[in-house]
């Protein structure tokens, strides 16, 4: 007997599940009984329910749609060809079950969606939180508003509504209701509080905040007040009360390091070590990969504040002094310091390179009449020391000046000029100096209120007294550097001094020998903590002299011939000296690697970021 199939869905309803929805044929046969044997899975009951839209009524399929061969009692199938084989049926059941698991991922997806545009949609607080459009923030107006500095937070706003912008730090959920976020502005944070209250704070708005990637840009206004405990993790003692909160930029989920792991101070390794607690060390190398993560943190913040005032104090001094500021140019015909450590390139088809120091455009300025001149700029030089404290690119300090009789009229400038410096950071950065010491701890800087100074022979014989044996005449390497140091602060209490008189093989070509022994120079290194850092000495100022000087160098004079000339036309006496920043702020700071006081370091290995 044939009989047509209710067990069919109509076109219509078919049109309203969702297109990764496959369905099985479904194949009757009546049993002996008169009941109807399922020859593959599924009701329609059931493939109903996969549709995201209500189902529409099911019109009864016609007989050219589908039909079902069935036998009379005690018959079977009347033909093979029209059954469905066991193997089809599994294979159906397959599809339709991958098409059920289909269709409830798309409903887990769709759900929360729903749920949360309903739920913003019920929000009447949706205004005081979310993204900011692009187009407002493509400086479209200005407002007006007033915007306060983390950094004057403070008590005595208590109940003030203030308007700040800063980094999200920390996000810390604690409940649906409630949420913390630490702010961070510079080296400037402060703890806010999200705590659903009935027209102030929604729970979408908590979550809002939750659903933030740490260093995201915020905009936040809310009242201030003050905890009855103080509070360890932010710099400010008070807590926002968030009102409003926006996001002016999203950072991506997965930072490559986190801020916290990257202020980690040795100190909290040894004690993690010993409690067995895993913390992550973020490697120097990382760090100058993205440097401008490793920037945030609060010790670098501090050593570019600190760098930031030892260039200050550089300059305001040597004003006072009546110094005036010069720019020199970069590229130059010939080397400026002598030797290979240059960085050659094409100038328009001349060959040039890039200057080692402002060295001879000082003593030219000099000869221009200008009697006392500084200057702050970039130093190449391209040695391939890969050590702690040298670059292939560092920022001079220099300085030349006329000499009425003895170049220790630059070495008292070097003495009142560092220790204004050192007086200075004492006193007026010791929240950055408090900043550096907790991630790198240093012992303070000792110095004397008049530099003490020793000549190169003073300070071989110490060497010698406490067993450091020393190349006759040759440079101080940088062991015999360090037990200098050691030498110097253990007998005459100070980190910092003047060496002079050094041997006059190891000077520059334009370093004036002395009046009574050739062999030697009237020039002088300066160091800190048992590292030199500042080279100077008087020049030659007479032509002759200078050009069998350069020559004993091995330079070619006709590449510095108008640097010889400036002095044929009439030539003070005058010496100078020069220092490089980022050697100051690490010595002075005690860090161990110069790459640490270099905002974007050149070194050998090192071209990016």
């Amino acid at each position: 007997m044939r009989i047509n199939s209710s067990l069919f869905f109509s076109n219509a309803l078919y049109a309203s599940t969702p297109p990764l929805v496959e369905f099985s044929q479904f194949v009757c046969q009546v049993t002996p009984g008169g009941g109807a044997k399922k020859a593959s899975i599924g009701s329609m009951e059931h493939m109903a329910s996969l549709s995201l839209s209500s189902p529409t009524p099911t019109p009864t399929p016609t007989p050219d749609e589908v039909a079902v061969e069935v036998g009379g009692e005690g018959g079977s199938s009347s033909s093979s060809s029209s059954s469905i084989s066991k193997s089809k049926a599994k294979k159906d059941a397959k599809k339709a079950e991958k098409a059920e698991k289909a269709a409830q991922r798309l409903q887990a997806r769709s759900r929360p969606a729903a749920a949360a545009s309903e739920s913003d949609e019920a929000d009447p607080l949706s205004s005081n939180y979310g993204d900011i459009p692009v187009q407002d923030i493509q400086s479209k107006s200005v407002t007006g508003r007033t915007w306060t500095r983390v950094k004057h937070l403070c008590a005595e706003m208590k109940d003030q509504s203030v308007l700040i912008r800063g980094a999200a730090q920390v996000i810390r959920p604690v409940s649906k209701k409630m949420a913390f976020l630490v702010l961070r502005q510079s080296m400037s944070t402060v703890q806010c509080v999200l705590l659903v209250s009935k027209d102030l704070v929604s729970p979408q708005m908590v979550r809002f905040a939750t659903s933030l990637s740490k260093e995201s840009i915020v905009d936040i206004e809310g009242l201030i007040s003050v905890p009855n405990e103080p509070i360890k993790v932010t710099t400010q003692q008070v807590e926002i009360q968030v009102r409003k909160l926006y996001c002016v930029n999203r950072a991506v989920p997965n930072l490559p390091f986190n801020i916290e792991d990257a202020s980690r101070s040795e100190t909290e390794f040894k004690k993690a070590e010993e409690t067995g607690e895993q913390l992550v060390r973020v490697g120097q190398d990382t760090r100058l990969n993205y440097r401008v993560l490793d920037l945030r943190t609060p010790a670098n913040q501090a050593i570019f504040r600190i760098q930031c005032q030892v260039e200050n104090v550089f300059r305001q001094f040597l004003l006072s002094e009546d110094f005036v500021g010069i720019h020199s140019p970069k590229l130059i015909a010939g080397s400026s310091e002598g030797g290979a450590a240059v960085f050659k390139l094409d100038y328009k088809g001349q060959p040039a390179c890039l200057a080692q120091s402002p060295q001879l455009y000082k003593q030219m300025t000099i000869c221009g009449d200008f009697g006392r001149v500084f200057e702050v700029g970039p130093v190449f030089r391209a040695e391939d020391s890969y050590t702690h404290r040298h670059l292939c690119e560092f920022v001079g300090l220099d300085v030349e000046m006329e000499i009425m009789e003895h170049y220790f009229e630059v070495c008292d400038i070097v003495d009142r000029l560092f220790v204004a410096m050192f007086n200075h950071l004492n006193k007026n950065c010791s929240k950055e100096l408090e900043s550096i010491n907790r991630q790198y701890p240093f012992q303070p800087l000792k110095y004397l209120p008049e530099t003490l100074r020793l000549t190169y022979d003073e300070g071989i014989q110490m060497l010698k007294e406490a067993g450091v044996e020393i190349e006759p005449m040759g440079d101080l390497n940088t062991e015999a550097e360090k037990k200098l140091g050691k030498l110097v602060s253990d007998k005459y209490n100070t980190d910092f001094y003047i060496l002079t008189r050094y041997p006059l093989g190891v000077r520059p070509f334009y370093t004036m020998p002395c009046y009574d022994d050739p062999d030697y120079s009237n020039s002088f290194d300066v160091f800190i903590r048992g590292e030199e850092i500042i080279s100077g000495a008087q020049r030659v100022h007479l032509p002759d002299l200078l050009t069998e000087r350069a020559g004993k160098c091995g330079i070619d004079v006709n590449t510095i011939s108008s640097y010889i000339d400036s002095f044929r036309y009439g030539a003070p006496l005058h010496g100078g000296f020069g220092v490089g920043l980022e050697r100051v702020v690490m010595l002075f700071c005690g860090l161990n690697n110069i790459r640490k006081s270099s905002l974007f370091p050149r070194d050998p290995q090192r071209l990016t970021p």
